[in-house]
């Protein structure tokens, strides 16, 4: 299946410098897909010739005079900066021209300007924010809000479940399970709010809609008790927060130790296999790329201090995202969830 994505090349903190490559290993691992690359044609001309891009037929260049800063406001993106390379990208996906759009620009910025672009789904109340963390088994926990909405009702968890099984079903995730992060496994724990929610749950389970498997804990998330973990902005933020400061730490504190004394870089030496294996398990940038669901079109956040292999990972999420065609697969369940009789099965991911 062609893919064509829109890349911001001047998002996050690097930009262009590791965009750029990140584009170009892309294209060389997937010759199916185009890209349409938007920026500011000084910035990125010595780039594009660099790497040979300027030469590739799957690379279209779009041109955009201006760049949403990271600490630009909403207000300045949506309404003073209208051709910025996220604003243009976004467009891109808005007109037809590509399918999905991936930045890694500011986050509130992105959202805003995506939501106005491309509006919600019918039903969809609140987008929100869907990345991978890592978990024991090595294929990652979908999680989401993280970020989004700091203050859900039910029915919105509920959306973010069936938002959430189509996007899992399309990385590779057939008949995936979903839980709801609360402060104990039994279902009288949780607040009115989660209480409800589990019970919504329960009952698009019962309907074969989803595979609700019950309330989780945090400890859940990185088990992979579940594929899916569903849970309020807030929360969610403070998690995905936690888990890459705790990776870093645990790097921090094994390098430190193999450093300490001749007899412990010698063990160092002899571990190394062993170490190599558990920094990638954890990297954080393997899990690079949150999609933001619930939109009538398909966007990719990257992570604002992505580097070249951290971005190439974020465009493999929007291939992945295309190819399993999650807006209509969303759009799917959604259609069935007023019908009380009906029964839906979990969509499984495109061939």
């Amino acid at each position: 299946m062609n893919c064509t994505l829109a890349v911001d090349v001047m998002g996050g903190d690097h930009g262009a410098q590791a965009i750029v490559p990140a584009c170009a290993q892309f294209l060389r691992q997937h010759q199916d897909s185009r890209l349409l690359m938007v920026g500011q044609p000084q910035a990125l001309a010595p780039l594009m010739a660099q790497f040979h891009l300027d030469r590739d037929p799957r690379v279209e260049f779009v041109a955009a005079s201006e760049v949403v800063a990271s600490d630009d406001s909403v207000e300045v993106a949506l309404r003073r900066k209208r051709d910025s390379s996220m604003r243009r990208a976004i467009e891109l996906v808005r007109d037809g021209r590509a399918q999905a759009c991936v930045s890694a620009g500011n986050t509130g910025a992105l959202m805003a300007v995506a939501r106005y672009l491309l509006k919600t789904l019918h039903d969809i109340e609140r987008p929100a924010i869907a990345t991978y963390l890592p978990n024991q088994k090595g294929q990652g926990t979908l999680m989401l809000d993280l970020g989004a909405n700091v203050d859900c009702e039910p029915l919105h968890l509920l959306q973010f479940a069936v938002m959430g099984t189509a996007y899992a079903a399309a990385g590779g995730h057939p008949q995936p399970t979903v839980g709801l992060l609360n402060i104990g496994e039994e279902v009288i724990k949780g607040n009115d709010v989660i209480k409800r929610a589990a019970e919504l749950l329960r009952e698009a389970d019962a309907l074969g809609r989803l595979r609700f498997r019950g309330n989780v804990e945090g400890n859940d998330i990185f088990k992979g008790t579940t594929d899916i973990v569903v849970c309020d902005g807030f929360v969610g933020n403070v998690a995905l927060k936690t888990s890459e400061g705790l990776a870093q730490m645990l790097s921090g504190m094994i390098r430190e130790e193999f450093t300490r004394t001749p007899l412990s870089k010698l063990m160092a030496l002899v571990a190394m296999p062993v170490l190599k294996r558990f920094r990638q398990r954890v990297d954080h940038r393997r899990y690079n790329g949150a999609a933001l669901l619930g939109l009538r079109g398909l966007v990719i956040k990257s992570h604002g201090s992505a580097d070249a292999f951290a971005f190439e990972q974020a465009l493999l999420r929007a291939r992945e995202a295309v190819q399993g065609d999650v807006v209509r697969q969303i759009e799917r369940i959604l259609e069935v969830m007023h019908e009380p009789t009906s029964v839906v099965a979990v969509p499984a991911p495109a061939a």
